[in-house]
């Protein structure tokens, strides 16, 4: 009865539906095997030099658009397997003889890559797509399982001959090589010892005639040879690294680099492959591949991992083996396992016969836009190896592919006794796309492009540097469209974008290039709306609110590495935005202490830092944008600025322009702004979205309704063209540098204390860092029209910017202090021009004189011309034929 229930169990067991679906992991070799074997891809390949003679219908050469490319069908892996086995990297070609053999030591990082995308696996057959599914759903097992396979496959190869042998010249070997040769004669000797001694005792055994006491012997001897002779691991041979990527996501590295289908696909790869946020990864996606989406807030130092111990024993002489791969502690291994030796204490570390990986602990941290209200932002560990680390650096905006899994906090130990069962959870990387990096790495330098998106590309770019119109015009009002108005600021807010040269003087002092923006004004004009929009589009940005931010989460905080126990330096706001714009909302509401913080960071661009026994000096090279409301609701014009805002006058100093919005009545700016937001209201957005196509970059009108301007250059575009514009380094011409001393002197002039009555504590009046914001600012507009020389123009446009920036705290007002109503532009220019001429003492004047005089009011040429035809049809003032000089 009980063989019969055991029998019945048995079957029951077999026919389960459940347990019948266990994956055949033999079978899975199999399917794997065949699809490194047979799978093909559309490639890009050069026609110079291409024999087809030895390809199959299946593999003939397609011609391309170009004339020295074509497709064609080709095995996806063959020649890359091929290329580890004779060790031929791919850097390698490319260098020079020197050079090759300088890469060829031990000491250079030549480190093999082969990427599994599971879409081409899905895309080979049905089995295909089965193991895709599986591989994703129990992606470590699966990973070692595809090493195997890639193992035997390597193992069956042969080393090239003919051509290909050029490339093994100077190639070094490693110490694993040398490990195995020794291996192998060790063995041999080993083997030629233990026949010698067996037969030996063959002839001296009494026991010679008995086949038991024959057959114990030589299952005895065999033991000891196993126990005395461990096999290398096979993770000790691998020289490469095997990375598998999720659904949606094609390889990056070689073969994939010549795919036709990843370029074609290169611009949807970020798009279609959406990260999820943190909190949406729960525990049903344990070991499974997960994509996340978040920013870099730390990164660890690179650090060597160990993979396999090697141990050598001081007795017998035996190497042995252990594999501690992933693994954060473990324990190392002190008796020798040899059965004629089992000596304690004999075994010693040897970290040449090691093997060891790059290692790097990254912190990813949700983003802003994926934390709820009132939540607090979830974090977690990402764990790089190898050719992954390096990548990303705090404060870029990535979406990592890799492994959930969990990790206990500590192995053995008080930690462990104290954590109990509780374990944390971790990432392990497969793959890290970094969103923004920098303008100086535009879209042509990763190549994700093809000819054609970049030839549109830089069509579309020359399009809108030539067009005849205002280009920087057209630029500004790309930023934030559906806000309405502020021109100037948007203009400012260009200029900051693109930025000035950073000069280092020959004794080591660095002027910084960096254009510093303050936004002041009424509650309610688009400010924080203005913020936002800035830190999305520069490639490192970084949005924070005064009042939520301390001074040591600005700069930089002490903390404890939870890796090592060490005391590590964590940025803040300002080092996480190094390279990029920190946009810092409610300016006013921060701590006198924190507030302090930020005056070094604005003019040396640095951040020192004395702390817990650390002295280091950080890189903050980020150009601040800062908003501030009023201290008393709205703008009292009887006090000064700094006592309206509540900012002393040495920060304010350090800003090259400060704008102050006030909120106004006036009935045609409202009736405009009232259209647009119900224009925004009603069509939702959508002629933004429209301009984000690449055909509706033409030239048409503004809406009529006060709608968005359907000429809006989309962010992609905007971001390329500042990425080329930042590229020049303008210098001032011999003929420019006194036309801009000239005109900071008769600034300075304007601003003397006899000149006009100022209130008391003023900071609007012109500094020699007011000279060095024009100089900046004219290096931004010189860079704008891709040119290596500031122009007189981009002087004018500067003062202009300089002093709108201050305008609307003296607009409306006389010499006296007394305010002007009712006064148009029109009047106000005239006046700048009747005011000059009763200064010169003459009734004649040149235009261009006065022109220079207009710009450095803040107003534009077009605004002059309108003046001078109105008041020349009135007949105040007289314009001779060649347009050159006016009398009154």
């Amino acid at each position: 009865m009980a063989s019969q229930r055991s029998e019945d169990n048995g079957d029951n067991f077999v026919s389960d539906p459940v347990l019948s679906n266990y994956p055949d992991y033999q079978k899975d070799e199999e399917i794997f095997s065949k699809f490194l074997q047979q799978h093909t891809s559309l490639a890009v390949v050069s026609l110079a030099g291409t024999d087809d003679s030895d390809e199959d219908e299946s593999m003939m050469l397609n011609p391309t658009a170009s004339a020295t490319t074509g497709t064609r069908r080709e095995l996806c892996y063959r020649q890359h397997l091929q290329r580890i086995k004779d060790r031929r990297y791919y850097e390698s070609e490319h260098l020079a003889p020197s050079e090759a053999a300088a890469a060829s030591s031990p000491f250079a990082s030549n480190t093999f890559v082969v990427e599994v995308p599971l879409d081409e696996l899905k895309n080979f057959s049905i089995e295909g797509g089965d193991l895709a599914q599986r591989a994703a759903n129990n992606t470590m097992r699966y990973q070692e399982l595809f090493c195997n396979v890639i193992d035997q496959t390597l193992a069956q190869m042969q080393p090239s001959a003919g051509r290909n042998n050029v490339h093994r010249v100077g190639v070094i070997r490693d110490p694993i090589d040398i490990l195995q040769e020794q291996r192998l004669q060790q063995d041999q000797i080993r083997r030629q010892q233990q026949d010698q001694q067996d037969a030996n005792n063959g002839i001296n055994n009494i026991y010679a005639g008995n086949a038991n006491f024959e057959q114990d012997d030589q299952q005895q001897n065999q033991q000891q040879r196993t126990n005395a002779q461990e096999m290398i691991p096979p993770v000790l041979l691998r020289r490469y690294e095997l990375r598998i990527l999720p659904f949606g996501r094609p390889g990056t590295m070689p073969p994939f680099d010549r795919h036709v289908v990843k370029r074609a696909s290169a611009d949807k790869s970020s798009s279609t492959l959406v990260g999820a946020s943190l909190r949406n990864v729960r525990s049903k996606a344990m070991g499974h591949l997960v994509t996340i989406t978040g920013m870099i807030v730390r990164a660890s130092d690179v650090k060597p991992s160990l993979i396999v111990a090697a141990y050598s024993c001081d007795a017998c002489g035996v190497e042995v083996y252990q594999v501690v791969q992933n693994k954060r502690e473990f324990m190392p291994q002190r008796a020798c396992p040899n059965a004629d030796c089992k000596q304690p204490d004999t075994l010693h570390l040897q970290t040449r016969a090691s093997k060891f990986c790059k290692f790097q602990e990254l912190k990813l941290q949700e983003l802003p836009n994926q934390v709820p209200m009132g939540h607090v932002p979830r974090s977690l560990s990402v764990y790089c190896r190898g050719e992954l680390t390096r990548l990303a650096l705090p404060g870029d905006v990535v979406t990592i592919d890799g492994v959930f899994l969990p990790q206990r906090l500590a192995e053995s130990g008080y930690r462990a006794m104290q954590a109990g069962l509780i374990t944390t959870t971790y990432l392990e990387a497969q793959h890290v796309h970094v969103h923004k990096k920098s303008y100086d790495e535009s879209l042509l330098a990763d190549g994700s492009l093809s000819e054609e998106e970049v030839a549109r590309l830089t069509a579309q770019i020359m399009e809108i540097a030539t067009s005849s119109d205002d280009p920087i015009g057209r630029l500004a009002r790309s930023i934030a469209p559906e806000i309405f108005g502020h021109e100037d600021i948007k203009r400012a807010l260009l200029l900051q974008l693109v930025g000035g040269c950073t000069r280092t003087l020959p004794d080591g002092m660095r002027i910084r290039g960096d254009i510093n923006i303050c936004l002041m004004g009424d509650p309610g004009v688009a400010k924080s709306q203005l913020l936002k929009q800035i830190a999305s589009i520069a490639p490192r940005g970084v949005y924070t609110t005064g009042k939520g931010s301390s001074g040591v989460g600005l700069t930089a905080a002490v903390t404890k590495d939870m890796a090592t126990g060490e005391m590590a330096l964590e940025g803040g706001a300002l080092v996480l935005a190094d390279r990029g714009i920190c946009a810092i909302d409610e300016f006013d509401k921060m701590d006198e202490g924190d507030r302090t913080a930020i005056h070094e960071v604005m003019e040396q661009q640095t951040v020192s830092i004395a702390k817990a026994g650390i002295v280091a000096t950080l890189n903050a090279r980020a150009a601040v944008l800062a908003a501030a409301n009023p201290l008393y609701g709205r703008y009292n014009r009887s006090r000064s600025l700094s006592e309206n805002v509540n900012l002393p006058n040495s920060l304010l100093s350090r800003f090259d322009l400060m704008f102050l919005i006030l909120d106004l009545a006036d009935v045609d700016k409202d009736t405009a702004l009232a259209r647009h937001v119900t224009f925004v209201h009603q069509n939702e957005g959508l002629e933004r979205s429209r301009g984000d196509d690449d055909d509706s970059d033409t030239d048409e009108a503004p809406n009529r309704n006060g709608g968005a301007d359907k000429n809006v250059i989309p962010p992609r575009v905007l971001r390329e063209y500042i990425s080329r514009a930042r590229r020049h380094q303008p210098v001032v011409p011999p003929d420019v540098a006194p036309y801009i001393v000239e005109a900071y002197v008769s600034l300075r002039m304007q601003d003397r204390p006899g000149g006009r009555a100022r209130k008391q504590g003023d900071q609007t009046s012109m500094t020699a860092r007011q000279l060095l914001s024009i100089l900046r600012l004219s290096q931004a507009l010189a860079r704008l029209r891709f040119s290596d020389f500031v122009a007189r123009e981009d002087v004018d446009e500067a003062i202009r910017l300089t002093h709108m920036s201050k305008a609307s705290l003296e607009d409306n007002d006389d010499d006296n202090g007394r305010r002007r109503r009712g006064e148009d532009v029109m009047s106000r220019v005239f006046h700048i021009i009747r005011d000059f001429a009763t200064v010169s003492g003459s009734n004649e004047l040149e235009i261009s004189l006065c022109e220079a005089m207009v710009l450095r009011k803040g107003f534009t040429s077009q605004q002059l011309q309108a003046c001078l035809e109105e008041y020349e049809g009135l007949n105040v003032i007289r314009i001779n034929s060649e347009r050159t000089r006016l009398t009154f």
